[in-house]
C-alpha cells in the first residue's frame, strides 16, 4: 500500500496552476473623455519575478518530498541469497548453501543472531523470484513469522565454550559463597581466589569497610550495601538493586549469601536473568512457504532520515521566499 502514494505525483501540477494564475488585477473606472478615443482590447502579460520562480521550484521539491516520504523508496533488487548467522560454521554454510542449490548466491552476514527481524525489515530488498538461505544460531521469535518468500533456516547446535571466570571473594562468610559457586551447574568454569587482580570477572565484596578506591572490575556482589552509597537510592527488580559506578556494575541482595545449594542456584538463575536478559532460544531448521506477510515494516533508515531534515529545509525556504514574494 506505500507505493500507491507514488499515483499522487500529479499534485505537482497545483503549484503549476496556482503561479500561472493572475493574482492581482489592476482596477479600471470608465473615463468620460475616453468615448472620443478608439476601442482597443486591453493586453495583459504575466511577467515571472525570480522569487515566483523560485517559489515554484521549492514548492514543487516540497511535494515531491512529501510523497516520496509516504512512500517506500526501496526497489526490489536483491537475488537469491545466504544469510549466515555470526557464530556459524563456515563449512556448514558452504554445505546448505550447495545442497539447496545456492552455491553462487550472494553471502549476506548478518549484525547478530536475530536473522527473522532483520529479514523482516529488509525483504521489500529481495525480488518475488528470489530464495533465502539462513545458516547458522539464529534465534527463535516468539511467535512464527511469516515471508513473502521462500525462506529456509538451516544451523547446527553450537559447542557450549566452557569459559573461565575468575571470581574473587573478600569475605568473613567465604566458605558460604564458595559453596554458592560449587552448587552452580553451568558451562562457566569459575576460578576462586582470595584477592583480585586486573584479570578478575566478579568480584563479591561481603565485608563493611569499602573497597580500595583504584579496586575495579566489571561485576560486584554486595554483601553488606553501606559501604556503597551508590546502592541507597538503587532501583530493586525482584529483591535485588543494582547501580552502576565508576568500580562497576554493583549487585547487591538481602539473601546473600545463599543457606543451601538449591537457593544457590536459585539466587544466581534470577541474577543472570537480570543481568544478561532470558537467553534466546535457537531456530531449529525448518522451511517458511512464500505467503502474504502479515505486516509491511515502515520504511526507515538514513534514507528517510535525511528526508526528514530535507523536509523541514525546504519547507522554511519556502516560507522564506513567500514572505520575499509579498514585499
Amino acid at each position: 500500500m506505500m507505493n500507491l502514494w507514488w499515483l499522487a505525483l500529479p499534485v505537482l501540477l497545483l503549484p503549476v496552476l496556482w503561479h500561472r494564475q493572475k493574482r492581482e488585477r489592476a482596477a479600471t473606472a470608465p473615463l468620460a473623455t475616453a468615448r472620443f478615443l478608439p476601442r482597443a482590447s486591453s493586453l495583459k502579460r504575466r511577467v515571472w519575478r525570480w522569487q515566483d520562480r523560485s517559489l515554484l521550484l521549492v514548492r514543487c521539491l516540497l511535494l515531491a518530498t512529501v510523497i516520496a516520504w509516504l512512500a517506500d523508496l526501496t526497489l526490489p533488487w536483491r537475488g537469491d541469497a545466504v544469510l549466515v548467522v555470526p557464530g556459524a560454521d563456515p563449512a556448514l554454510v558452504e554445505r546448505e548453501a550447495r545442497a539447496a542449490s545456492l552455491g553462487d548466491a550472494t553471502r549476506i552476514v548478518l549484525p547478530d543472531g536475530d536473522a527473522f527481524s532483520w529479514l523482516a525489515r529488509h525483504e521489500r530488498e529481495w525480488r518475488a523470484s528470489a530464495r533465502l538461505l539462513v545458516v547458522g544460531p539464529a534465534s527463535m521469535p516468539a511467535s512464527l513469522p511469516h515471508f513473502g518468500h521462500k525462506v529456509t533456516v538451516r544451523s547446527a547446535p553450537a559447542p557450549e565454550a566452557r569459559a573461565e571466570r575468575r571470581v574473587a571473594i573478600v569475605s568473613a562468610r567465604a566458605d558460604k559463597w564458595r559453596a554458592m559457586f560449587v552448587a552452580l551447574e553451568a558451562p562457566q568454569r569459575y576460578l576462586l581466589q582470595d584477592t583480585a587482580d586486573a584479570r578478575t570477572d566478579l568480584i563479591v565484596w561481603d565485608v563493611p569497610e569499602a573497597p580500595p578506591a583504584g579496586l575495579r572490575a566489571p561485576l560486584w556482589w554486595i554483601g553488606m550495601p553501606a559501604a556503597f552509597p551508590e546502592l541507597k537510592d538503587a532501583p530493586a527488580i525482584d529483591g535485588m538493586r543494582y547501580a552502576d559506578s565508576t568500580r562497576g556494575r554493583l549487585w547487591s541482595s538481602p539473601a546473600w549469601p545463599p543457606a543451601d545449594a538449591d537457593s544457590a542456584r536459585a539466587q544466581f538463575e534470577a541474577w543472570q536473568r537480570l543481568h544478561y536478559g532470558p537467553a534466546a532460544w535457537p531456530a531449529p531448521a525448518q522451511d517458511f512457504a512464500a505467503s502474504a506477510p502479515a505486516a509491511i515494516a515502515a520504511a526507515d533508515g538514513v534514507l528517510r532520515y535525511w528526508m526528514t531534515i530535507a523536509l523541514l529545509a525546504l519547507f522554511a525556504l519556502e516560507r522564506i521566499l513567500a514572505h520575499a514574494r509579498r514585499r
